[in-house]
C-alpha cells in the first residue's frame, strides 16, 4: 500500500481510502459482516476510513464505530456534514446552528474523542461561508476535530472560501472530495488544478461511475432496475436513455484496455484515478469482502503512459460521460431567475 500526507496537514494516509456509503440499511446491513470488511482492509494497509453522518440515517458511523474499537488509534477517521437528518427546518445545512449539534452526534455514533477530517459534505449558499468555517475553526480548537475540508465543491467556492480564511484568519478547507472517474473527468479542467494550487488534498469517490464501470453493466446484457445501484439510481443505469447507450459504448471500448492490461475494468478504473497529481487518495466502497477483494488486487496496478494515451482518446481529459453528482446542483442551475433577465412579465424577485 502507497501512503501520501493530506493537505498539507502531516498526515499520512492509504491512496485507498475505505469508503462506507454501502454500510447499514441502503446496502449490507450485516454489522458483523462490515466490520469483517473494515477489519480485512486495515489488515492490508489501509488506515483511511470515510463515512458520514447521512449514510443509512447515521447507522454507516455506528458501524465505522463499533468496528474501530481497539484500533481507533492507527486509522485516519474521515466523516461529513450537511445533508438533514430529520424533519422540520434547521436539520441540516452549513450553519453553526447544526453544524454544533451533529458533530456531537457524530462523535457519538462513531464512539471517538475526535474526528480527523470533517467535510461539509456540499455547499449551502444560504450560509456565509464564514459562519462555517468559523465554527470549524472553534472545532478544531477545541480538540474535536483535526482537520476539515470540502466535498463536491465548485472550485469558485473553493477559491471564495480559501480568501475568507485567509482574511478572518480562520483555517482553511484542507482538502476536497468530489466525484472522479474515467466516465466523469470534468474535475480536471479547473478543480483539480485549483486543489493543486491551493496545496488542498483530494479524495476522489465514484471511481467506477455510480457502478457503470463494475463490469456489471455492459453491452447487450439486460439490466435489472430493481436491484443494487440500479434501483437506487434507476435514471444511470435505464437502457433506453440514450446518456446510458453512449456510456455503455465507452464502457465496451475501457473494457478492451482492461482485458489488453489482463486486469479488471475496476482495478483499470481505480488505478486511473491515482494518476493525477492532485489526488491524494480514492474513496472505494465496497458493500462485500468479495468487492473488497477485487479493490483490493488492482492496488499496485500502475498506468504507463501508452495506456493514459489511449484513455484519453476513449473519454478526453476535462470531458464527462454524465453529470456525476446526483444530489446537488448549484443554484445558479436549479433557480430559473438567476438564468433569466427580468421583464414587465417577470420581475425580479
Amino acid at each position: 500500500m502507497r501512503y501520501r500526507v493530506l493537505g498539507g496537514t502531516g498526515i499520512e494516509v492509504s491512496v485507498h481510502c475505505l469508503g462506507t456509503m454501502m454500510f447499514g440499511a441502503v446496502g449490507n446491513s450485516d454489522h458483523d459482516d462490515c466490520a469483517r470488511i473494515v477489519h480485512t482492509a486495515l489488515d492490508h494497509g489501509i488506515n483511511f476510513v470515510d463515512t458520514a453522518d447521512m449514510y443509512s440515517a447515521g447507522e454507516s458511523e455506528e458501524i465505522v464505530g463499533k468496528a474501530l474499537k481497539g484500533r481507533r488509534d492507527d486509522v485516519v477517521l474521515a466523516t461529513k456534514v450537511h445533508f438533514p437528518m430529520g424533519e422540520g427546518r434547521n436539520q441540516g445545512g452549513n450553519s453553526r446552528r447544526w453544524i454544533l449539534k451533529e458533530v456531537e452526534d457524530s462523535l457519538r455514533r462513531l464512539q471517538t474523542d475526535w474526528i480527523d477530517l470533517y467535510q461539509v459534505h456540499r455547499p449551502d449558499h444560504t450560509t456565509d461561508i464564514e459562519e462555517t468555517l468559523s465554527v470549524l475553526t472553534d472545532l478544531v480548537s477545541q480538540g474535536k476535530i483535526r482537520a476539515f475540508g470540502c466535498s463536491t465543491f465548485p472550485a469558485e467556492d473553493i477559491v471564495e472560501a480559501y480568501h475568507v480564511a485567509d482574511r478572518r484568519g480562520l483555517q482553511r478547507f484542507r482538502t476536497e472530495q468530489p466525484p472522479y472517474s474515467l466516465l466523469a473527468r470534468g474535475i480536471e479542467t479547473s478543480l483539480l488544478p485549483t486543489c493543486l494550487r491551493l496545496g488542498m488534498g483530494v479524495l476522489t469517490w465514484s471511481p467506477l461511475a455510480s457502478g457503470f464501470l463494475s463490469g456489471k453493466y455492459r453491452k447487450g446484457r439486460p439490466v435489472d432496475l430493481s436491484s443494487g445501484r440500479a434501483s437506487l439510481m434507476p435514471s444511470r443505469f435505464d437502457p433506453s436513455i440514450p446518456e446510458n447507450v453512449a456510456k455503455l459504448e465507452l464502457v465496451e471500448k475501457l473494457a478492451e484496455v482492461a482485458d489488453g492490461l489482463g486486469c479488471s475494468l475496476p482495478e483499470l478504473s481505480v488505478a486511473f484515478t491515482l494518476v493525477h497529481p492532485a489526488v491524494t487518495s480514492v474513496i472505494t466502497g465496497p458493500r462485500t469482502m468479495e468487492q473488497l477483494g477485487e479493490l483490493l488486487k488492482g492496488a499496485s496496478l500502475v498506468l504507463t503512459d501508452e495506456v493514459l494515451d489511449r484513455l484519453d482518446e476513449i473519454v478526453p481529459p476535462g470531458t464527462n460521460a454524465y453529470h456525476p453528482d446526483g444530489a446537488w446542483l448549484p443554484p445558479s442551475l436549479t433557480t430559473p431567475t438567476t438564468r433569466r433577465r427580468p421583464t414587465p412579465d417577470r420581475p425580479a424577485t
